[in-house]
């Protein structure tokens, strides 16, 4: 299996304070990736590292066959990397027409008239400014702008926040779409379950570190698991994690470790290496 990015050892810090602790991880080429974890985890610096947006201080990121730790964003999106920032990110006083027409056109199937074709209610609202639209509006036309550049890798932070069930459920669905067009896609989320549903493979992200989740039910219980996704071990010497009984002290409040409570977050605790 080919894949597409790869991530080594990332220690990503703000400032003095140290997020991510050795991160590696990869995405394979054709196929869905999910990071989950709860707030606070590191998925989100994780994403921004990849990016260059928040450099690593140390490890290596590999895209595509190309290293590029230390790039800044515009080279890494020259590669064929779409990003789809949390908080949808689009300009409020543009149009959607005028949205869509900011990035750099890359030669491929992917055109404004493609983007209506998938999004049909953007199209209704091509002439509202981005701010009169819906957060389910906004996060199909953030999704719409990094299709324009004809990715082949796609990286998407928390798509579902803030959106009602039905609209999710529809978001997911294109999100699954973007496998068979052929582009790689790495999701950061929270949503377990619907994210697994459409996963090919699956990290789980703690304290800035890749956590051990076994095959099948026992850590997360509750979930029906999908047989077809598989989840990936981290490196060696990564503390790991097992299910247990009694509260959580990382979760929130009243969240049990091994179980899914609050919009479906990834509870765990750090235990000592087993």
């Amino acid at each position: 299996m080919t894949a597409a990015l790869t991530a080594e050892g990332l220690h990503t810090f703000y400032g003095k304070s140290h997020i991510l602790h050795g991160v590696s991880l990869e995405a394979a080429e054709g196929k869905v990736t999910a990071l989950l974890g709860r707030n606070g985890a590191g998925k989100t610096t994780t994403l921004r590292s990849l990016m260059g947006l928040t450099p690593p201080r140390e490890g290596q990121v590999t895209i595509f066959g190309t290293k590029t730790t230390g790039m800044p964003p515009f080279r890494v999106a020259g590669l064929g990397v779409g990003f789809v920032p949390e908080g949808r990110r689009i300009f409020p006083n543009l149009t959607v027409d005028e949205n869509l027409m900011v990035p750099l056109v890359r030669p491929g199937p992917w055109t404004p008239a493609s983007v209506y074709k998938l999004f049909p209610r953007l199209e209704e609202r091509k002439s509202n400014r981005g701010r009169q639209l819906s957060g389910g509006e906004q996060e199909m036309l953030s999704i719409g702008r990094a299709l324009l550049l004809n990715p082949k890798l796609l990286m998407l932070d928390e798509p579902s926040q803030g959106l009602a069930p039905l609209i999710v459920r529809e978001v997911f669905r294109i999100v699954a779409q973007m496998r068979s067009e052929g582009i790689t896609v790495l999701l950061v989320e929270q949503n377990v379950r619907m994210s697994l549903e459409i996963a090919d493979h699956a990290y789980v992200l703690d304290d800035g570190q890749v956590v051990v989740v076994p095959v099948g039910p026992g850590v997360i219980s509750e979930i029906r698991w999908p047989s077809r996704v598989s989840f990936m071990m981290p490196p060696e010497g990564v503390p790991r994690y097992r299910k247990l009984s009694g509260p959580s002290t990382s979760g929130p409040k009243g969240c049990v470790p091994g179980k899914v409570s609050r919009g479906s977050q990834v509870c765990t605790r750090r235990m000592r290496g087993v």
